[in-house]
C-alpha cells in the first residue's frame, strides 16, 4: 500500500468512526479533524489522490476542506 492508498485508508477509517452522527455533524467534523491532526503536506496529498475508494462523507469533507465556507 503506498503513502496515498494510506491516506485514503486513514480518512476512511476517520469517516465511519463520524458516521454515526449524521452526515450534517459528520461532515464538518471530519473535515476539521483533518486540519487539526493532519499536517499541511497530508492535507495536500490527501486531497490531491484518487478519491475512488473514499468514504462518501470523507468525500464530502475533502470537498469542504478544499473549499472552506466564507463567513
Amino acid at each position: 500500500m503506498n503513502t496515498d492508498e494510506k491516506l485514503v485508508a486513514t480518512a476512511n477509517q476517520v469517516a465511519s468512526f463520524f458516521a454515526a452522527q449524521g452526515e450534517a455533524r459528520a461532515v464538518p467534523a471530519i473535515a476539521d479533524h483533518f486540519r487539526k491532526f493532519w499536517d499541511p503536506e497530508m492535507r495536500r496529498r490527501f486531497l490531491a489522490a484518487s478519491h475512488e475508494t473514499l468514504h462518501p462523507l470523507a468525500k464530502k469533507a475533502a470537498l469542504l476542506l478544499a473549499n472552506p465556507p466564507v463567513n
